[in-house]
């Protein structure tokens, strides 16, 4: 007997079904779902962890995580698409929503000494570390990213510049290495810097603020000696980001002039997450904005943070950087000590009132 009319169709229709969900669950697997879902729920347990370890930043066991995991075990291909995307779009949003934190008039309060140092100190670290780097023989595109990222707000300075710079990928992954490996080195050592120097500790909090590289790294450091000494730390240390907008529109400005980066395109001289974040900063500045939403704008941009920085550390090869970048390596020692001593006789001779 013939099926009837129209019923031909039916059965292959069925028969098809689960192998397009295969195809369709094949095609999410490869695509960048899987890092960026890993990214969101390790930047979250991250949190998690940082609200019971107070004194220790969610940021930071994220980027120590991720950089553990890439030393110590393989890293599954299927995620290579989505960390690669968190590391620059989830980090590009949670700088944006970082303007909210910041206000003009805060910083304005520390005084025109203690902003003197902060810009002393980002201002000649950033040049001495590219001068140093040139006459070392690294490219200019390592060498910009090293300045970049050790003399204003560490690894999302890196990812923050890496457009306007074009540099490879390594290049980018080197530069976050020595911001991990010396700023956590920095976490104990400001802090008992600070002490030999007899510093008070809004002293110390200053201090920390103007030399640490990472934010989370400036959490960590200073919340372990007080209170008033993380106020301080945190206030200087946004200080040195905000200057983030202006060093990236400069280099923008110098390689169009140069012509210096591979492409053909003229890097962008200010990129649109920089001016969001200036957007956000000034709404900040201006408005009376509900503590609600700052607090919500808060615990989102932390997680956005956390999770790109678990990709930026999924990116880390600490031991490709110690046996193929001793150049990058040497530079980073030395622009940590650059910002330590700019720092330190900084805070000596403009203590914070």
């Amino acid at each position: 007997m013939n099926p009837a009319p129209g019923s031909t169709s039916a059965h292959p229709a069925a028969g098809t079904r689960p192998s397009a969900r295969i195809t369709a669950t094949r095609r999410l697997l490869a695509g960048p779902a899987p890092g960026i879902l890993l990214c969101l729920v390790v930047g979250a347990l991250c949190m998690l962890i940082s609200h019971y370890l107070s004194s220790v930043s969610a940021l930071l066991i994220s980027i120590v995580l991720g950089a553990l995991w890439r030393n110590l075990a393989p890293v599954p291909h299927v995620l290579d698409a989505g960390v690669g995307l968190s590391a620059k779009k989830l980090l590009r949003m949670g700088i944006v929503l970082l303007g909210f934190q910041l206000s003009l008039g805060s910083i304005l309060a520390l005084g025109p000494g203690v902003l003197l140092v902060v810009l002393a100190s980002v201002t000649i670290t950033f040049l001495l570390t590219a001068w140093i780097g040139k006459l070392m023989g690294l490219d200019l595109e390592q060498r910009l990213l090293i300045a970049i990222g050790l003399s204003i707000c560490g690894a999302a300075a890196v990812a923050g510049a890496e457009g306007t710079i074009k540099a490879k990928e390594h290049q980018v992954a080197t530069a976050v290495g020595l911001v991990v490996f010396f700023g956590t080195l920095m976490i104990p050592a400001m802090p008992a810097l600070g002490l030999l120097l007899g510093l008070d500790d809004r002293g110390i909090g200053m201090l920390v603020g103007a030399s640490t590289h990472e934010v989370a790294q400036v959490v960590a450091g200073a919340g372990s000696v007080s209170a008033a000494a993380l106020a301080v730390a945190v206030t200087v240390k946004l200080a040195r980001v905000l200057l983030l907008a202006p060093v990236v529109a400069g280099v923008g400005l110098y390689l169009r002039r140069q012509h210096s980066v591979h492409g053909d395109k003229n890097p962008p001289l200010v990129p649109l997450f920089i001016l969001g974040f200036l957007a956000t900063m000034l709404l900040r500045t201006t408005l009376d904005l509900p503590g609600a939403l700052l607090d919500s704008a808060s615990m989102v941009q932390t997680l956005l943070l956390s999770a790109s920085m678990f990709a930026l550390g999924l990116g880390v090869n600490l031991r490709s950087i110690f046996t193929t970048g001793i150049k990058a390596l040497l530079l980073g020692l030395i622009a940590t000590l650059i910002i330590i001593i700019m720092a330190a006789s900084g805070t000596v001779l403009f203590p914070p009132t």
